[in-house]
């Protein structure tokens, strides 16, 4: 009875159009004033301590970081650089935007972000990348709900992210090589050694977060503060595309940008608080286990749970309210917190790229002045291509977990 008035309540003011973070919050109160004896003070320690938390540090860093390289003219030598290796075969700019919206990916660690930067200089492009290849924004929030590695999740991405490039670039590649598109000419070896070595300060920033982590160097938290003053200095001093007199307007826009899911953060932490309080997911765990759910059936209901939840709700607010629930079931039944982790990352970019909301979809339209009906339609291979790759990720654990077990992370 308290699952169905806590979640009635919550959709019933969803639907009203208010924005997310505040049906979060309203609905707490509103159950804590009428329901409960729980004292009202502990709402605000909530929100204070739901923010105290060193983790949730890297998300504004790695916002900035994205931020800066957005406009800093990296995305448009990525680019270049992936051009001159593929341009020249069927689909070779359909394919040159996969491989640098995989690249961007991992330095920004933002879908929209990636959307933004790459889309505006070639269209179509694949966003969807932009929240699976580490360091990803989303696998930290899902760190920080869920007490699990960020280190380890970063690793997990890597694999995936891989085979998901791949999987795009095949479909681009048929695709192209169906309709007949017309392929670019064949760059030299001084073209592609000219397009690495204008992208290399961009590229290197992969391996300075990444073997930063691994190494050993500093946390995912100091990694994320090691990007964004990275991506300050080479987009001020090095290609100097960004003046100082810009940077205010950078850090303004990071900083609007990072209140707005920090706020979302304060208010899902609310929420959680409450389903513990009143012990749902414990009693949902037990329903499961009584009724004898097996493990692949419990996965298919989390993938259908969560691709409905993507027709309503952007990937932040997915994660946030739907981690802390399902995180114990999925324990329960024996499935890895990093599997699981990155099984409701998949989900979310499936989310991110079919309608209703599909964000990357209508950034997309925007950008490309297209109907988002055409750009509905005209992404629906690569759409399947995503849904047969949540089935891999969701049966076969070790695309997740291998990396992570070779390096001794998990």
């Amino acid at each position: 009875m308290s699952a169905a008035l806590i979640f009635g309540l919550l959709f019933a003011l969803m639907l009203t159009g208010m924005p997310i973070s505040i049906s979060l919050g309203l609905t707490v109160l509103t159950f804590l004033f009428t329901m409960t004896e729980v004292p009202i003070e502990s709402v605000g320690l909530k929100l204070f301590s739901g923010l105290d938390n060193f983790g949730i540090m890297a998300i504004p860093f790695f916002i900035l970081a994205g931020t800066f390289l957005t406009r800093g003219g990296v995305a448009r030598r990525m680019i270049a650089f992936t051009t001159s290796l593929v341009g020249h075969l069927p689909g070779g700019l359909g394919l040159a935007g996969v491989a640098a919206c995989a690249m961007f990916a991992a330095i920004s660690g933002s879908s929209v972000a990636t959307v933004v930067a790459i889309g505006s200089i070639m269209m179509p492009a694949m966003g969807a990348l932009g929240i699976l290849v580490p360091p990803s924004i989303i696998l930290v929030l899902y760190g920080v709900s869920t007490n699990t590695s960020i280190g380890a999740l970063f690793m997990a991405g890597i694999v995936p992210g891989i085979v998901l490039a791949l999987m795009l670039a095949a479909v681009t590649f048929v695709v192209a090589l169906r309709n007949g598109y017309a392929r670019m000419p064949r760059a030299t070896l001084g073209q592609q050694f000219t397009a690495f070595r204008e992208s290399l300060w961009g590229l290197l920033l992969i391996g300075i977060v990444l073997g930063g982590i691994y190494g050993g160097i500093f946390t995912p938290t100091e990694a994320a503060a090691v990007a964004a003053v990275y991506a300050f200095c080479i987009t001020v001093f090095v290609y100097k595309e960004l003046k100082l007199t810009d940077v205010p307007k950078v850090l303004l826009q990071a900083a609007s940008m990072s209140s707005m899911l920090l706020y979302i953060i304060t208010n899902a932490v609310l929420f959680s608080f409450l389903m513990t309080h009143e012990q749902i997911p414990q009693a949902m765990a037990a329903w499961i286990i009584d009724k004898n759910f097996s493990v692949w059936m419990f996965l298919l209901v989390v993938n259908i749970i969560l691709l409905l939840a993507g027709n309503v709700m952007d990937p932040s607010s997915i994660l946030l309210i739907m981690a802390p629930i399902l995180f114990p079931l999925a324990t329960k039944l024996g499935v890895h917190p990093v599997h699981l982790g990155i099984l409701m990352i998949v989900n979310t970019e499936v989310g991110l790229c079919h309608p209703p909301v599909g964000l990357n979809l209508y950034i997309a339209s925007s950008i490309a002045k297209m109907g988002i009906s055409e750009i509905t339609i005209a992404v629906l291979p690569w759409l399947c291509a995503m849904l047969v790759f949540l089935g891999m990720i969701t049966y076969v654990p070790e695309f997740s977990l291998w990396l992570p077990r070779l390096l001794g992370m998990i």
